[in-house]
């Protein structure tokens, strides 16, 4: 009947035992299609392969090829803050645990103990100094050595006299770059204390340039401890924060990439 028919139709289709063919191709022209398809791809990969590394070759793994000015940047803030609102009770560590973890968190890497590494670590002197070339990017001296920077220079922000970074006494420290106020809310911050390298609120310029994660991969950053000793309670007090130095543009909008953030307490 008519449905055998078509059955039988179907099956002739997927493998005809007359013309011995699978879907329409002897065994053969599978074979040369097959063979054919290979040696295409292959070829097709291998231009691609080869288009790649030459590309590669052009490349430094050290530096960008094309270079132009940007905006001087790197402000950093800690403890992290959502939307940069700092918001805690000082009668209630549970409000401000989350900022001190923050802090540990990241301060441990500072500890001495971690700095000992003569291959990895040098010591870049007590007091600031300039710029210190330690050769060419694409040069052969390899891994550079790190400046070291001991979480003791932070003093009263290090946390290791004060394991809560002064949260616990309505007087927090914050770790940035640099700090400037402004005006609007001046009134209500109080004194601020900066701790730094040498005692100092600034960064020395012998912890620059920074070679990136391939030949500087234990860098450390110099940091700057900002303690607020006398904030006005129960108020939402504005903060900015900016970098100040060579290649910044003075009392513009770009004057070290400004941050702002808000503390409740």
């Amino acid at each position: 009947d008519k449905k055998k028919e078509e059955e039988a139709e179907r099956k002739k289709t997927l493998w005809d035992p007359e013309t011995r063919e699978f879907i329409g191709r002897t065994r053969e022209r599978w074979l040369k299609i097959s063979v054919f398809y290979v040696i295409f791809y292959t070829f097709l990969s291998g231009i691609l392969i080869g288009t790649i590394q030459v590309l590669l070759m052009t490349l430094s793994a050290y530096k960008p090829k094309y270079q132009d000015r940007i905006v001087p940047s790197g402000l950093s803030f800690l403890p992290y803050a959502t939307n940069f609102d700092i918001i805690f009770k000082k009668d209630d560590p549970s409000s401000y645990e989350a900022y001190v973890e923050s802090l540990k968190k990241f301060i441990e890497q500072y500890n001495d103990e971690k700095q000992t590494d003569d291959r990895k670590f040098e010591d870049c002197g007590a007091i600031p100094k300039s710029y210190t070339e330690r050769g060419e990017l694409d040069s052969n001296v390899g891994q550079r050595k790190s400046c070291r920077f001991s979480r003791s220079e932070l003093q009263g922000c290090s946390g290791e006299i004060d394991t809560t970074f002064g949260f616990k006494e309505g007087k927090p420290c914050l770790i940035v770059k640099l700090n400037r106020i402004r005006e609007e809310d001046k009134g209500k911050i109080g004194e601020i204390k900066y701790f730094g390298f040498a005692g100092r609120g600034g960064f020395p310029l012998q912890y620059y340039p920074y070679y990136g994660k391939m030949l500087h991969p234990n860098y450390l950053q110099p940091l700057v401890g900002v303690k607020f000793t006398n904030l006005t309670m129960n108020k939402e007090l504005k903060v900015e924060c900016r970098v100040y130095g060579g290649g910044y543009e003075k009392d513009s909008r770009h004057g070290g990439d400004a941050f702002f953030g808000k503390v409740n307490y």
